[in-house]
């Protein structure tokens, strides 16, 4: 039984998501078999790109049936964050379901332009063992042009001209908008509190 999956979603940080657990002490694979991910102790759904494109490639594995079932930790992404969601409004996507709600696109302005890209702080709304150590003034990174709405399952927020969901959990199924692979000490302080719970 392998400690971490990693959900082969196509999305091109999937080795620097190998590496970052590798310096935590973390054994993973990348994987886009149903089984082998079921199988695993803790899975991370990551994605870069399009959601419908991230949806199609998890229905045509069946991964999209596993994922709801799942009773071990999951960590979505960025887009596989958004993917634990009902729907995204980037190409009007069914996704898992798993959290209530619907993934919505930025509305750009002159100061804020869409993607969102660049380092922000969290806002914290609810204590969490996956927020342990993380402070009001610890910046993480962010790139992204849709996000989900501020909702009971959130955890923290952001705001970029609106605020928006920046961290998410129900039960076992966990979610970051921002890339704790490329956010320093503080990402792997996320990675190594999801490691634990």
């Amino acid at each position: 039984m392998s400690e971490v999956a990693i959900i082969d979603s196509g999305g091109a940080n999937l080795a620097s998501l190998q590496y970052a657990l590798e310096r935590l002490g973390a054994t993973s694979i990348v994987s886009d078999d149903p089984e082998r991910i079921a199988s695993a102790r803790r899975v991370l759904l990551p994605g870069v790109g399009a959601a419908g494109d991230a949806m199609r490639r998890l229905r045509e594995r069946g991964i999209d049936e596993v994922i709801p079932c799942l009773k071990v930790p999951l960590l979505g992404i960025c887009l596989g964050m958004q993917l634990l969601f009902e729907h995204s409004g980037e190409d009007d996507t069914p996704c898992l379901g798993v959290l209530a709600g619907n993934i919505g696109r930025l509305q750009p302005s002159v100061a804020r332009p869409v993607p969102h890209m660049g380092w922000n702080t969290l806002e914290a709304i609810a204590e969490d063992a996956l927020l342990r150590d993380v402070g009001r003034d610890d910046h993480l990174y962010f790139v992204h042009s849709y996000a989900a709405p501020v909702s009971k399952a959130t955890l923290a927020s952001v705001r970029y001209g609106e605020d928006f969901a920046a961290v998410v959990r129900r039960d076992n199924f966990c979610g970051v908008q921002f890339h704790p692979e490329r956010s320093g000490k503080v990402g792997a302080r996320v990675l190594r509190n999801f490691l634990t719970l």
